[in-house]
């Protein structure tokens, strides 16, 4: 999905500069802007006509919104206004981050050093959920990093074109966004100069 990201922001952990993730608020008042540059009506009238549509369910919404030409993040804002938020996005992003890592603290350096690399890497955005936290250009989401098990994280990558192959392995469940692929690290150490030349790569490939 298209996405013009505003500049992104840091934080410090230490003395080590890493992205912070956008709170759901920022997330959320984002999108609205964005939704009335590319349609030019707010987002009450969105509701109203919505409302007046009367969609019968998700899918009814998602096909009527994209026959107005409203796709990708207004979009799923739009649905979302209509039919509910789910319970984690009305966390902030420390609080989803924590619940990924509360019961696997010794895997949280690893996303910390996943943000911090991609913090050298470009205008990078990210965005925590439930179960994974994701890097978007400013274009679109380029990696993804997920707690997969008490073990191991997958640095989830989008790279059109390119197939599993090497430590790269079919990342397609690993996280929306179009991520095809995935590097499993299992300690700060996995995170090599190769590894993050691939995370240079997919945000290359994404921009």
């Amino acid at each position: 999905m298209d996405r013009p990201v505003a500049s992104s922001t840091t934080a410090c952990r230490g003395r080590i500069a890493v992205v912070a993730p956008r709170t759901w608020e920022e997330m959320r008042s984002w999108i609205i802007e964005l939704l009335h540059k590319r349609t030019g009506h707010d987002l009450a009238w969105w509701n109203g006509q919505i409302a007046a549509e009367a969609p019968a369910d998700e899918p009814a919404l998602r096909s009527w919104l994209a026959d107005q030409d409203v796709t990708g993040y207004p979009q799923m804002l739009l649905v979302m206004e209509t039919f509910g938020y789910p319970d984690f996005m009305l966390a902030s992003a420390a609080e989803l981050i924590e619940g990924q890592y509360a019961d696997r603290p010794a895997l949280r350096p690893i996303l910390d050093a996943v943000l911090a690399a991609a913090a050298s890497i470009g205008e990078v955005d990210v965005q925590a959920r439930k179960t994974y936290t994701t890097l978007l250009t400013p274009r679109r989401t380029f990696a993804a990093v997920r707690p997969t098990t008490k073990v191991r994280v997958d640095l989830g990558l989008r790279i059109d074109g390119v197939g599993p192959g090497g430590r790269l392995l079919d990342g397609r469940t690993t996280a929306g966004g179009g991520i095809n692929l995935r590097v499993p690290l299992s300690g700060l150490d996995d995170l090599d100069d190769e590894v993050i030349g691939l995370l240079g790569q997919a945000y290359q490939a994404n921009i």
